[in-house]
């Protein structure tokens, strides 16, 4: 910031002289007459001197001649405070907390290129009796006063602020608790008819009197609105989080999922249901059933999800609205949110980009190999920890919009900035991160996924609409527990289940996972998801207790909604229950008072085991919402295979290897047994190309062939599926990027390519993709050159 800036912005500010780098220290030592610099102390509030050993490095440069003149310039700064009457304050100009912790920030000096990175300081939080020593040479008294009295007197002039307003700050939306009240209740008489089910009139009001009455209205009106318009648009949304705790926004249309208990609904004449037999986990396991009144086929609903998981006991908790938004249409409703409320009321969220615990290695690594030190792993391990998590740089959310209301200034709240301070950016964040402001303006997290984009290709591919297949498809549901309905020719894939390629089940892990289990239910394949999202559930943790048969699966703490229902089923206080299992869902397992507790009501030894190994948990309506997508993408696996494997190939293209893939089933199953050997050793692209291989070779083994790129007929992107076969797109090719597919595409609809020579101008391709497409064939009909051959014309 410009000086001139700050003396127009300096009132509100105090404003320090700064250290060795400040225009008061740099006109010490760069010779400045007393005038001069008594002058340009006039601008400052206060005076900063530092120890000793801060600026020992202006020795070693040569800018000092030695300790003498250091101590000098110091004393010669004092007295220019007590000449002008401005305070002298001693400032550690600290960068970290302990001396020990010097080398940490030695090894992100090196990392950052600093030549003086190995220079020994003394930056670090000094005592008030360190502070003391180190200006012992100005005497008892002064040294006293700069680091005692004049540091309070500093802070006793800086006030008390609120850094935010008090409360939650919605925008204003006109009527929206009318709008969102009547929707609901509009909505649940046309699924359970008029009057209502206790059931359903009770679990409304109760949600609604939360919502309207903490000024959530407008969060569900505005969620219900951006769905709504991307289901116009052709795209599903789904849910992420608790939100499908919440009967309210299952019927504002937010989430899919209905946390009501498992029941039967008629769709004809509204008749209704409601199961208590424990033993469905879900409506959709319940056995099927034709209406008593008018003999339809009655819908079977309800996930049984509690909606305190949502909003709290008290109703209050700021509702967290997570939607998964097709990746292709992110933008879109990213669009809309500024449409609703104006684009400059809208922010991306600002994110702090911090070292991670892999990068911190390779930094520490480098560090020891420059210095040639030898250290033991407990060493490094030490050294490590040390540099993770430090701020590295700033970011945008990947889908968190922050929104202001109208009567508000966004400055309010946060500064803005631009992300990593890059002024070329589009996108303006919140400079606080989003964490720090989201009880107090409304955040909508609108991310982009996979799963809507692929059930879209599927639609577009054969006309199925997703939302009409059925959940209790038994096909489908074996495919979690065998190949069988896949009819492969050769079970070559090393896996004994039929979930590769389907989303949140085709991992290594929870293949593996489906093999020890063996599913049979929908509310078993929900307990899976929550065991594998969560940390430190499966792991050393269920897996060994149903290995050791002391519970089954059905049992076992899958998700956090568990701990609540198990505990009130067992008499112990809701209140209570919901405390507890908030405590265990963030890591903190059980205290003994909650111990003796659970305890006295019954709760077995092995349950209170669990808890207090579990890091993280998975709200069951988040697991509930990603099976039901991936239910219907393995149902169209299952009966769409060519389908399925166009739509998945087309998500993958980025990681598909045409090279490795077109060369046949034997070629792609030494390829996936020479990249698994490798281990530990495997690259993430090694990784992310070992699934795509997976896929292909069960594609093979159900007789899918696949058809080499055509210059003419492939997509730049997508995999097309034509006579029960998949041509490949022209940017699959290892070589041939997004850019670069897109133009030859462009080009070919101005007209045929007369040659090599024509096709590279027009398309504007390197000499790289030129041989890349030459490799494949694709341009075995085209002349290299324009130029016409006499010899060729004269016959």
């Amino acid at each position: 910031i410009l000086k001139s800036e700050l003396s127009l912005l300096r009132q509100g500010l105090l404003i320090g002289s700064g250290c060795q780098a400040g225009e008061i220290y740099k006109g010490i030592i760069n010779g400045l007459s007393e005038d001069e610099i008594k002058e340009k102390c006039k601008f400052y509030d206060f005076l900063e001197v530092q120890p000793i050993m801060n600026n020992y490095f202006l020795i070693n440069k040569g800018l000092v001649e030695d300790i003498e003149v250091l101590k000098s310039n110091n004393k010669y700064i004092y007295q220019l405070g007590k000449t002008l009457g401005i305070p002298v304050v001693a400032t550690g100009d600290v960068h970290f907390l302990d001396p020990e912790d010097e080398i940490f920030r030695k090894i992100l000096l090196y990392n950052q290129g600093f030549e003086d990175y190995n220079e020994k300081t003394t930056l670090f939080f000094k005592t008030t009796n360190e502070m003391l020593e180190e200006f012992e040479y100005l005497g008892e008294q002064a040294a006293e006063e700069i680091v005692i009295y004049n540091t309070k007197k500093i802070a006793d002039m800086i006030e008390n602020i609120k850094l935010f307003p008090d409360g939650l700050y919605t925008p204003k939306i006109d009527g929206a608790e009318e709008i969102i009240t009547d929707m609901i209740y509009q909505n649940a008489k046309d699924l359970y008819g008029d009057p209502l089910p206790s059931i359903v009139e009770e679990r409304i009001r109760k949600e609604l009197y939360a919502i309207i009455n903490n000024g959530f209205a407008v969060v569900y009106l505005i969620a219900h609105k951006l769905v709504k318009k991307s289901l116009e648009d052709g795209y599903l949304v789904g849910s992420r989080g608790s939100v499908g705790s919440s009967l309210c926004a299952t019927l504002c249309g937010i989430t899919e999922v209905n946390p009501l208990p498992p029941h039967y609904i008629c769709p004809n004449c509204k008749y209704n249901e409601f199961i208590e037999n424990e033993k469905y986990g879900t409506g959709i396991d319940l056995p099927n059933k034709e209406c008593p009144i008018c003999t339809s086929k009655l819908k079977k609903e309800g996930y049984n999800i509690p909606f305190e998981v949502f909003m709290g006991f008290k109703g209050d908790k700021v509702p967290d609205i997570d939607l998964n938004f097709s990746g292709e249409y992110q933008s879109s409703a990213h669009k809309n949110v500024e449409e609703i409320f104006g684009e400059k009321y809208v922010y991306r969220a600002g994110t702090i980009g911090t070292i991670a615990e892999r990068t911190a290695y390779g930094f520490v690594k480098g560090f020891l190999d420059e210095q040639n030190i030898n250290s033991n792993k407990a060493e490094i391990d030490r050294l490590v920890k040390g540099c993770t998590g430090i701020k590295r740089t700033t970011g945008q959310h990947p889908g968190g919009l922050i929104v202001v209301p109208k009567d508000f200034d966004i400055h309010d709240f946060t500064p803005i900035q631009y992300p990593a301070d890059d002024r070329n950016s589009k996108v303006i964040t919140t400079h606080f991160e989003y964490h720090a402001i989201s009880d107090k303006l409304l955040k909508l997290d609108i991310l982009g996924h996979d799963d809507p984009t692929t059930l879209k290709m599927l639609y577009d591919i054969t006309g199925i609409n997703p939302k009409e297949i059925p959940l209790d498809d038994k096909e489908t549901m074996s495919i979690f527990s065998s190949l069988e309905p896949l009819n492969l020719k050769n079970n070559d894939i090393n896996t004994l289940v039929g979930t590769l390629g389907v989303p949140e089940f085709g991992t290594k892990f929870v293949r593996q996972m489906l093999e020890d289990t063996n599913p049979t239910t929908f509310s078993e394949l929900i307990r899976i998801s929550g065991l594998s999202h969560g940390t430190d559930v499966w792991l050393n943790n269920a897996q060994e207790l149903i290995k050791n048969k002391k519970a089954v699966l059905s049992e076992v703490i899958s998700t956090r909604d568990d701990i609540m229902t198990n505990l009130i089923q067992l008499g112990v206080e809701p209140h209570k229950s919901f405390k507890i299992m908030e405590k265990v869902r963030k890591g903190k397992g059980i205290d003994e008072a909650d111990k003796m507790l659970m305890q006295q009501h019954g709760v077995k030894d092995w349950f209170i085991e669990s808890c207090n190994k579990i890091k993280y948990m998975f709200p069951k309506a988040h697991a509930v919402a990603y099976v039901i997508m991936a239910f219907r993408i393995a149902y169209f696996k299952v009966h769409y295979p060519y389908a399925f494997y166009t739509a998945y190939f087309s998500i993958k293209t980025e990681e598909f290897d045409a090279d490795a893939i077109l060369k046949g089933p034997k070629f792609i199953k030494n390829r996936i047994d020479e990249i698994e050997n490798k281990c530990n050793t495997m690259t993430q692209k090694e990784k992310n190309q070992l699934i795509i291989l997976e896929v292909a070779l069960e594609a093979y083994n159900r007789g899918i062939r696949f058809l080499p790129v055509d210059l003419y007929k492939s997509d730049a992107e997508k995999f097309i599926l034509i006579n029960e076969s998949i041509l490949l797109p022209l940017s699959s090719l290892q070589g041939v990027g997004k850019t670069a597919a897109k133009n030859i595409v462009k080009a070919r609809e101005e007209g045929s390519f007369l040659s090599v020579e024509d096709l590279r101008a027009r398309a504007k391709l390197t000499k790289k993709v030129i041989e890349t497409l030459k490799r494949h064939g694709c341009l075995s009909n085209l002349p290299e050159s324009n130029q016409l051959n006499f010899l060729t014309l004269a016959y």
